[in-house]
């Protein structure tokens, strides 16, 4: 039995990259995993099919957390099918690189609609099952790019630095309920990138890096594992900084 045996986790931006290996690794140690994609059915299928395969139980649940009444639907499915909620790993993200002052208000909106929006719908309609199950645990993706200043990436420094906000409000807010919210900002990450995220920003080169590589998935997934697990049980409202020493707070 994992630490994580009777648990029950929703993971969005499921499908694959970072969201895959978190979902996979929350599985492995025991819990029961609902996999949320917005689009890719098929590759959100796949990771249920290998959560199932090595004897874990999971189920996928789709749905644009962007949306008001998806992200709560979501939520609701993920609910009604496992039976309640005690982990919410908040990943779904877009990555754009735009110039600031050729920013559109569409884009600023889908940027901030996805990271923030989407976390703040999430986690207001996961609470009140957290809180029906004596608490839990919520986990943000943010990044690097709102701690170290990103060129043509306003939008997206802007929607992480209101996430981290938000996770340390939520924090104060219902620690008192046994309910923990920590956001996570990975460095330089090997994972495949979207044509759209644009080439690495220069503050992610591994030339900067002091450990001279670029993280894992499953780096990040430990992490989040960490946090979620027993042995995070006292880490609530922090930032944790996964980057291989390129940025040190």
């Amino acid at each position: 039995m994992g630490a994580l045996t009777g648990k029950i986790a929703l993971v969005t931006g499921a499908g694959k990259n970072i969201g895959r290996a978190i979902a996979l690794t929350l599985a492995r140690d025991g819990a029961t995993v609902a996999v949320n994609g917005r689009s890719d059915a098929g590759a959100v299928d796949e990771v249920v099919a290998t959560i199932r395969a090595a004897g874990g139980s999971a189920v996928a649940v789709m749905g644009d957390v962007s949306d008001h009444e998806q992200a709560r639907g979501v939520v609701g499915a993920a609910v009604q099918a496992l039976g309640g909620l005690d982990i919410l790993v908040s990943n779904a993200g877009l990555r754009r690189q735009t110039p600031y002052l050729e920013i559109s208000l569409a884009e600023w909106r889908e940027i901030m609609s996805v990271a923030l929006d989407g976390a703040f719908f999430l986690s207001q309609a996961a609470i009140p099952h957290l809180l029906r199950r004596g608490g839990g645990a919520i986990v943000a993706m943010s990044g690097m790019s709102n701690h170290v200043g990103t060129p043509n990436r306003a939008h997206v420094s802007a929607s992480k630095a209101g996430l981290e906000g938000l996770m340390r409000s939520l924090a104060v807010e219902f620690g008192g309920q046994n309910i923990r919210a920590n956001c996570i900002a990975p460095g330089a990450i090997d994972t495949v990138r979207g044509a759209s995220a644009g080439p690495l920003p220069g503050t992610l080169t591994l030339e900067g890096t002091p450990l001279g590589r670029r993280g894992t998935v499953d780096e990040i997934a430990g992490t989040v594992r960490l946090l979620v697990g027993p042995e995070g049980a006292y880490i609530t409202g922090q930032t944790i900084h996964v980057n291989g020493g390129v940025y040190l707070t």
